[in-house]
């Protein structure tokens, strides 16, 4: 491990920065370092320009993904290097903010009926149910669920934050038959990996990721499905039954209510009690034409 890497994975540390972000972030400068073939600290602004470029023309990078790329290299001359950085020199690119698809709960129950086998089928129950991420849904322990308060604990979310989230009676149920079904009852994870759900890991967020892949094959559902899609369907239909923004908030774990904002513009419900302008204009009424 050289020197410059060590004082970046400290600083990294220091910060607690999750795994992932800390994962992603030493790939990044690496990935910066090799596409110049110099050590990271031998470039300056118009190298990181260069690689904005190449990211956008021959990577062809969303803007959000080259945002991240920006951030560890900025972390990489400020924290590490601790050299100066210039906003008007390396700008971040400007945000590209896109309206996930939503199902309707008629094509979330088909998607689950689609399940390949009942182990996938909790998979898309709990994700439905809970509005976890996918990185949540692995990591959940036996411990998390409390049938007595009738809560699922999710410890160490997105930004080592822990929330509490409702435990529906139907996926209480579905667990217990998971549970029951297990040749080998786990003593920690909920949903254990390997073949029969036997080892003493998680299941790989590959796994999540199939599931909802194969159900939607299965199931004919023609819109771009991934996991993190029924979390968007768990706070729209939370927002159509009549929950308030701050509690689907906390539910998701976001941390500004601005984020939870966007479930507006997916609800039905508030869509549809919004009239048109167009109404409330007094207009003739067209002539019919002559055939």
């Amino acid at each position: 491990m050289t020197h410059l890497r060590k004082t970046m994975l400290e600083e990294l540390e220091r910060r607690n920065f999750s795994q992932n972000t800390t994962r992603t972030y030493v790939r990044i400068v690496e990935d910066f370092a090799r596409y110049f073939h110099r050590q990271p600290d031998q470039l300056g602004p118009e190298h990181i320009r260069q690689y904005q470029a190449h990211l956008f023309r021959q990577r062809k990078l969303a803007a959000n993904t080259v945002m991240q790329h920006v951030a560890a290299i900025r972390f990489l001359f400020v924290k590490t290097l601790k050299k100066p950085w210039s906003v008007a020199e390396t700008p971040y690119p400007k945000r590209a903010v896109h309206l996930p698809a939503i199902l309707s709960q008629d094509e979330v129950a088909c998607l689950i009926d689609a399940a390949l086998s009942p182990f996938h089928r909790v998979l898309l129950m709990t994700l439905y149910a809970t509005g976890v991420r996918r990185a949540e849904l692995t990591h959940l322990k036996i411990s998390d669920i409390d049938s007595q308060r009738m809560v699922i604990h999710i410890q160490g979310g997105k930004g080592r934050k822990d929330r509490d989230v409702m435990l529906s009676p139907k996926l209480l149920e579905a667990l217990r038959e998971h549970w029951r079904g297990l040749r080998r009852k786990p003593r920690v994870w909920l949903f254990p990996g390997n073949r029969w759900h036997t080892g003493d890991q998680p299941i790989h967020t590959n796994v999540v990721w199939q599931a909802c892949q194969q159900a939607a094959h299965r199931a004919g559902i023609q819109k771009e499905l991934h996991p993190h899609t029924l979390r968007h369907c768990f706070a729209t239909h939370l927002l159509e039954a009549g929950a308030d923004l701050r509690t689907i908030q906390l539910l998701l774990g976001h941390r500004d209510l601005e984020k939870t904002t966007i479930y507006l513009h997916l609800s039905q419900r508030h869509l549809n009690a919004t009239a048109s302008p167009l109404d409330a204009l007094p207009l003739k009424v067209e002539p019919t034409q002559d055939k």
